[in-house]
Parts: C-alpha cells; sequence; structure tokens
C-alpha cells in the first residue's frame, strides 16, 4: 500500500510515518506539506492512499480533497483532525474523503482505519461523529427515498454501508463475493443519484434504510 503523507508539521509528519509503517503492507512512499503539494506528487506517482491534515498553507485538506477525487478518484482518502476541525471534516466528506480521524488516535487505531479504507470502508471517528453526522444530514440533498426502488439486496448492502462496514465485511455478512458487493454498490450509486460511498452512507442514515 502506497501512502502519501500530507501535513505541515514536520515532527508530526515524522511521527506518523512511524506508526503506519509499524504494518508491513504499508509504505509511505511519499511526504508533502500541504494539499498543492500531495497534487504535484500524485501526478508523477501512483499513490493508493492519502493521509492528510486540514489546516495547512498554500492549499488545505479540504481544497486538496476536492482536486484529487475529481482527477484520481480511485485514491482513497483519510482526514486527520482535531475537536474543533468538525466543521472542516464535515466539508471534506462532502468532497469525497473516505473518514476521518483524531489526530490523538492510538497507533493501532490509525492503522485500522487505513486499511478499513482501502477496503471500501467509512471510517468516522466515534468521538467526533455524532457531531459531524448530523451537519451532513442536516444540509444533504440526495433524492428522497420513495423515488428509488431498490431491492431487498440493495437495501440491505446499502445498510450496512450506512453502518460503516468495507466491501468483504459486507461480503461476509450477506454470504456473496466481494466482485458480487462491488457490482451491486456500482447499481445503487446509479439509482440513488449518489456520487461516492461516502454519500450512500450519509444517504442510507438520512433515510433510516434497514433491512
Amino acid at each position: 500500500m502506497q501512502v502519501l503523507l500530507v501535513e505541515d508539521q514536520v515532527i508530526v509528519r515524522q511521527g506518523l510515518k512511524v506508526i503506519l509503517e509499524q504494518d508491513e503492507k504499508i509504505t509511505v512512499a511519499h511526504e508533502a506539506a500541504n494539499g498543492q503539494e500531495a497534487i504535484h506528487i500524485l501526478e508523477k506517482h501512483l499513490i493508493d492512499f492519502v493521509m492528510m491534515d486540514v489546516r495547512m498553507p498554500v492549499m488545505n485538506g479540504i481544497e486538496a480533497t476536492s482536486v484529487i477525487k475529481q482527477k484520481w478518484p480511485h485514491v482513497k482518502i483519510l482526514i486527520l483532525t482535531t475537536f474543533n476541525d468538525d466543521a472542516y471534516a464535515v466539508e471534506a466528506l462532502r468532497q469525497g474523503a473516505n473518514g476521518f480521524l483524531l489526530k490523538t488516535s492510538e497507533s493501532a487505531k490509525l492503522i485500522a482505519a487505513v486499511h478499513s479504507c482501502m477496503n471500501g470502508g467509512l471510517t468516522l471517528h466515534e468521538e467526533v461523529a455524532a457531531k459531524v453526522m448530523p451537519k451532513l444530514l442536516e444540509r444533504s440533498t440526495e433524492t428522497p427515498r420513495s423515488e428509488v426502488s431498490l431491492s431487498d439486496r440493495e437495501m440491505a448492502i446499502t445498510k450496512l454501508v450506512g453502518e460503516g462496514k468495507t466491501n468483504k465485511e459486507i461480503a461476509s455478512a450477506l454470504f456473496l463475493s466481494v466482485g458480487t458487493v462491488k457490482n451491486h454498490l456500482t447499481h445503487i450509486l446509479q439509482k440513488t443519484g449518489q456520487r461516492d460511498r461516502t454519500q450512500l452512507a450519509i444517504y442510507a442514515i438520512k433515510h433510516d434504510i434497514s433491512d
């Protein structure tokens, strides 16, 4: 897993690198001090995952997330935040980020969050999710549920996406292959008019989708 760390504070960046590379499957291949540097790196190198701070000079994490998701939609982005950054985290998720985590999180949780995002999960730190999700739902503009016809299987998958489950976890829960889950998700996104998995999770919560 080729990771790009985007953080303007060198000491913090070095600490994150040490933590992430405790996992043999993760390689911090590149580092950047702001969003603009991150985009330049992505233009030249193959990157799987971006771990990005919100508040940075030149180009902040929200602006960078928007550009990255438009140019390289396959790249997963995990936003690092503090308690005072929940408004920024909300906007980052709207721009397509795959989750957010507090900078004070334990090492194991940080590594687990990377794997969860890479496997298609929506990672939301529990201590700030309670503040962030209501804001996402309040300003959400998804198509009303009554106008969307989902099959029982699609409803079940959408519910699990709303719970932050990865494709592998959904496949296990519903006794499907991961490939089948991905195919269903493609159709669900088209039917509901959602841009990505994050928006689908918000849709599932807003419309109280259940089995």
